[in-house]
């Protein structure tokens, strides 16, 4: 008898957009994208916990599948031979925060290029319960690279008391928009992130917004009271702010840096947040706001935050330790492990990832790429095995061209506009995303597991009780796989070519 997701692969075509299934484009990669426009998208659909005694999985492959449900029978002893993936949920550890995506400038102005029904399927596939359910958005304080121009907040040289100081048209025609409108679409309360990438070039010691210039001592106060001013516009305009960092990639030793940045010494962060930043928070009733530090690549931990973390009277003020993604192929997780036993007490979030080249090149975006895919999900897997509560990717969106990007450059994005056409290509990327946002669920609890082949997993026990496993196999081959839960339910299956599987297992 065929295996269940072997029926699944004979029978499924996903060629036809019918039942929310994805309109597939070929565009000389190795996998496709699925096409949407003003009067189509595809649909994950809603996910549900199946009966008693049976399971569900989700499954994408490189070849056919996007997010294909179906269902099997949970069987009371494993299969022999096959890869072993054991899960114990009596072994729990950090409490899952959210998975999401950033409302760049440049990913609102792209929104914004398409027509109001187009640009709502965009917002439903990443923010609907029949969508990837994110619950975790970034938004950039004032400009970054990926704007169409270098600013800040308050651009009036000399401006100490701030009465300049007001949100750009980038804020109100495209950022703040486009996050009222996910908010009505999504079910669950979206975790606004916020993160500034430089001051106002006149508090710096170069004066200039990009390069390593620092802030300088006599700015530390008015800087303070710029963040708060930031905070009161965003919930003044109806969005509630959960979080934010302090610093986008607080630079420490680069010596080129042509992007909008600011260089601060662990030292320099350390003091500021103490005598400045966390006592303004606390005077204007921000106490409660997610404030993490770091917000940089892994190979600066747990350095970066030492100095932070053991003065007593700075890591009061500090909820948790924000991460980048973009060494993690030369500096192990094991620095995340090392991060967290500083203070087990602040939480590990991954706030920026991306792929594509950061140059001038016509191919910085791969559309139908499944490798950068593969390259998302491995990593996400592997945080989260080491701590991290989430894991939020750079731009929502971004055109043809990977931009706009003021400094010259290009990245990919999960999803790319076409704003010609009025139509958008959601990425294998963004499916990869899906696999984990929409099973391991806020305030789900990761569990134990371990793999005895090459396949990546981890898993969750969710707040309802069930367990979701989700599973990465980066094979040429059909992995035969018996996955047990608790030493006592087992699905023996069969994981397709190139695939990420989520499995969600009912309550014992």
């Amino acid at each position: 008898m065929m295996k269940p997701l072997l029926q699944l692969l004979a029978s499924v075509i996903i060629l036809q957009h019918v039942n929310g299934q994805c309109a597939r484009r070929d565009y000389d990669h190795d996998s496709f994208v699925c096409v949407c426009n003003a009067t189509y998208c595809d649909e994950a659909g809603v996910v549900t916990v199946p009966a008693a005694g049976t399971y569900a999985v989700y499954t994408s492959t490189r070849d056919a599948l996007r997010l294909e449900p179906t269902t099997g029978e949970i069987e009371a002893t494993p299969d022999a031979g096959g890869v072993e993936i054991t899960v114990d949920t009596t072994n729990q550890y950090q409490t899952i925060i959210g998975f999401g995506s950033s409302f760049s400038d440049s990913a609102a102005l792209n929104l914004n290029t398409l027509s109001d029904a187009a640009r709502d399927n965009v917002l439903r596939s990443y923010f609907a319960a029949e969508g990837a359910e994110f619950t975790v958005s970034r938004v950039t304080i004032g400009g970054s690279d990926f704007s169409t121009r270098p600013y800040s907040l308050d651009d009036v040289e000399g401006d100490i008391a701030l009465e300049f100081w007001s949100l750009a048209p980038e804020d109100i025609d495209a950022k703040i928009p486009n996050i009222l409108r996910a908010m009505e679409i999504s079910s669950s309360e979206i975790f606004i992130l916020g993160s500034p990438w430089s001051p106002p070039a006149w508090m710096k010691s170069t004066g200039e917004v990009t390069g390593l210039g620092y802030l300088l001592p006599a700015m530390r106060q008015p800087y303070a009271n710029f963040m708060v001013k930031w905070i009161d516009a965003y919930e003044a305009a109806g969005v509630p702010v959960w979080g934010f960092t302090p610093q986008n990639e607080p630079l420490t030793d680069e010596t080129v840096w042509t992007i909008n940045a600011c260089k601060w010494l662990p030292e320099d962060m350390r003091d500021y947040i103490r005598d400045f930043l966390g006592p303004t928070l606390e005077a204007a009733g921000y106490a409660d706001k997610k404030l993490m530090v770091f917000d940089f690549n892994r190979d600066k931990l747990p350095d970066y935050v030492m100095p932070l973390l053991s003065d007593p009277e700075c890591s009061k003020y500090i909820a948790g330790v924000a991460a980048h993604w973009y060494v993690d192929d030369f500096i192990g997780p094991e620095v995340l492990l090392a991060t967290r036993d500083l203070d087990p007490t602040k939480f590990l979030l991954h706030t920026e990832a991306s792929t594509g080249v950061r140059q001038e090149n016509p191919d910085s975006v791969y559309l139908g790429d499944w490798l950068r895919a593969e390259q998302y999900l491995y990593d996400i897997l592997e945080n989260l095995n080491y701590y991290s509560t989430g894991w939020v990717d750079w731009n929502m969106a971004l055109d043809l061209n990977g931009g706009p990007c003021w400094p010259g450059g290009a990245l990919d994005s999960q999803v790319i506009v076409n704003a010609t056409a009025d139509e958008f290509y959601k990425q294998p990327m963004h499916y990869a995303l899906a696999h984990v946002s929409k099973f391991f669920t806020r305030d789900s609890v990761r569990v134990d597991t371990a793999v005895s082949g090459t396949l990546k997993a981890a898993a969750v026990s969710r707040p309802d009780g069930s367990v979701a496993i989700v599973v990465l196999s980066t094979s040429d081959a059909v992995e035969s796989v018996s996955l047990s839960i608790d030493g006592s339910r087992f699905i023996n299956t069969d994981l397709p070519v190139r695939s990420f599987s989520s499995f969600v297992v009912p309550p014992a």
